[in-house]
């Protein structure tokens, strides 16, 4: 009984000796630009029911009306007030981790980054966070297949998916074409996705952003973008 009263002693303990060294004003700070980065990308979601979107229209501190008339306008204002705050956060504490700051907050960095233009010069931040366990690895993946396809390469995890106009063989028109970037050894994906932490295959992944997964290359994304390529 001495042994099980000690215990939930020593657990108790270091719970408040964890809780102990989070940062509070910093937690609070990243927990608004988490909010507001995140926020204005619900309020666009087509999912986000009218009530939610007045909720977040509040949130973001302008009209509703407003918010949807200047929609990329508006994402823009917040992603670019958003990226200042965090450079001036990472050059005061580095990457604000799950130690420093707690869950959710420690991915507040992340997505802001992601949504930046600023991925290459932090990304060495975010995959050391990851591996000490600041963030969980999903995450790194995520910043590195967006990296590579930034830079016209094959993505390794298969998150990242693109829409581009292509002819329609059908109607001598333009349609929407959405894809799965272009993945390096693609037949050993779900494998890498697997080990990364993810729970969806990229099949099951592409299906939820709204596109049926095939493995294209570069090469043939720029034949079906021509015409030269049909697809269904």
């Amino acid at each position: 009984m001495k042994t099980i009263l000690f215990l939930v002693t020593w657990l108790l303990a270091l719970n408040c000796f964890a809780q102990s060294q989070i940062n509070v004003k910093l937690k609070a700070r990243l927990d608004t630009i988490l909010q507001r980065d995140q926020g204005v990308r619900e309020f666009f979601d087509t999912e986000t029911k009218d009530k939610r979107k007045d909720t977040l229209a509040q949130l973001l501190g302008s009209p509703r009306d407003t918010i949807q008339k200047y929609q990329w306008i508006f994402i823009n204002k917040v992603d670019v007030a958003n990226i200042a705050k965090v450079e001036s956060i990472i050059a005061q504490y580095g990457y604000p981790g799950k130690t420093m700051v707690g869950e959710p907050e420690n991915t507040a960095v992340f997505y802001v980054i992601q949504h930046s233009n600023k991925i290459a010069k932090y990304y060495p931040l975010i995959e050391e966070a990851g591996k000490k366990g600041e963030l969980p690895f999903t995450y790194v993946a995520l910043m590195l297949d967006r990296k590579l396809m930034n830079e016209h390469k094959q993505q390794i995890y298969g998150t990242q998916i693109m829409s581009i106009m292509i002819p329609d063989a059908k109607t001598d028109k333009k349609r929407m074409f959405g894809f799965v970037v272009p993945i390096n050894d693609a037949a050993n994906v779900n494998q890498r996705r697997k080990e990364a932490g993810f729970d969806l295959t990229v099949e099951q992944n592409a299906k939820r952003l709204g596109t049926i997964y095939k493995p294209y290359t570069y090469e043939q994304i720029d034949e079906i973008k021509s015409g030269k390529l049909v697809v269904d």
